[in-house]
């Protein structure tokens, strides 16, 4: 059998955005399927039923190169794009697909504001590295696979999660992705039903201020105490979702949740905000519009750099709270 090896080394987000082509390729083609990541993403793939294998490296892709040129690919697809994975590519010696990642698109927008960008979600973009081994996006959306030992009854963490809950991610990569807590506070204040505080262990400090702020006995904070499966799994069964822009806002579109989408220095424009091509009235996305320093990086930073924060000090409370009662109400 003909192999393939599809190269993503990182992150959450960015993983989960790869399983439309993972899919695709699993059901469109008669390739066995291996994925080449870091080992603290490994479970993301491996609990993945279209995937064959998956090699994985700590710090150095040579911990496996090995094993990688004794499999003997017939082809290479690269999701990832970086001197990394070029450095990989010329070690193997097969033919190999990339795709593109626009850095210098995304610079002049966020240098001078010249908006080159293509209107075109990067699950899309993805695809176009597929297209010569006739592989297209069947439009199904993401994909997010819990382990059973994962999975989470709601009522197990608190008796109050049994009838219904809001799940907040209150983390982010970045400072300028987070929503402060005084913000996020006030929208909690707004709204009459459970809340679940997901994040990591960075994060846990940050819950504790929002429940000091609130003081909302609705307030369920599970940050830290929790892995990325187990948060997942509370996403999938919430009512909606309020993210900011990081790994758990693309896992909310795996499950196809009412997702409320929050953005502070980065712009939906980049191309990642919730895929949900299936439902696409099920996303909002919350944003500060007619900033002209915004956006300040593709990233994002420790703190502001022009010191006001208004991508995130300036975001609108009162409609965020109208949208999540409409998706309660399922209008």
């Amino acid at each position: 059998m003909k192999k393939i090896l599809l190269i993503r080394f990182s992150s959450i987000g960015d993983i989960v955005l790869t399983t439309p082509v993972v899919r695709a390729i699993k059901q469109q083609t008669e390739y066995e399927l291996h994925i080449v990541t870091k080992k603290q993403y490994e479970g993301l793939y491996s609990s993945n039923p279209n995937v064959d294998q998956v090699h994985s490296f700590n710090k150095h892709i040579n911990e496996c190169l090995t094993d990688l040129k004794n499999e003997k690919f017939d082809v290479i697809v690269d999701l990832q794009n970086n001197l990394r994975s070029y450095k990989l590519k010329r070690e193997l010696k097969v033919k190999n697909y990339s795709f593109l990642k626009l850095n210098i698109e995304k610079w002049l927008l966020v240098n001078f504001k010249i908006n080159k960008l293509p209107n075109v979600h990067i699950v899309d973009r993805y695809f176009k590295a597929v297209k010569s081994l006739g592989v297209v996006n069947d439009k199904k959306g993401l994909e997010y696979y819990i382990p059973q030992h994962d999975e989470v009854a709601p009522e197990n963490i608190d008796s109050k999660l049994k009838d219904g809950y809001c799940a907040f991610v209150i983390g982010g990569q970045h400072y300028t992705k987070i929503l402060p807590p005084e913000k996020a506070a006030l929208i909690i204040s707004k709204i009459d039903m459970p809340i679940v505080l997901l994040g990591g262990p960075d994060d846990r400090k940050r819950g504790e201020e929002i429940f000091r702020m609130s003081q909302d006995s609705n307030i369920i904070n599970t940050c830290g105490e929790l892995n990325i499966n187990q948060s997942a799994s509370l996403v999938s069964l919430a009512e909606v979702v309020i993210t900011n822009d990081t790994g758990l806002m693309h896992i909310a579109a795996a499950f196809d949740k009412p997702t409320i989408s929050i953005w502070g220095n980065t712009i939906p424009e980049f191309g990642m905000y919730p895929y949900m091509p299936e439902n696409p009235d099920n996303y909002f996305i919350s944003e500060v519009e007619g900033l002209k320093c915004r956006p300040c990086s593709k990233l994002g930073y420790k703190k502001c750099p022009k010191k006001h924060f208004r991508c995130m000090m300036d975001q609108d409370v009162d409609a965020i709270v109208k949208v999540l009662k409409k998706f309660l109400n399922g209008d």
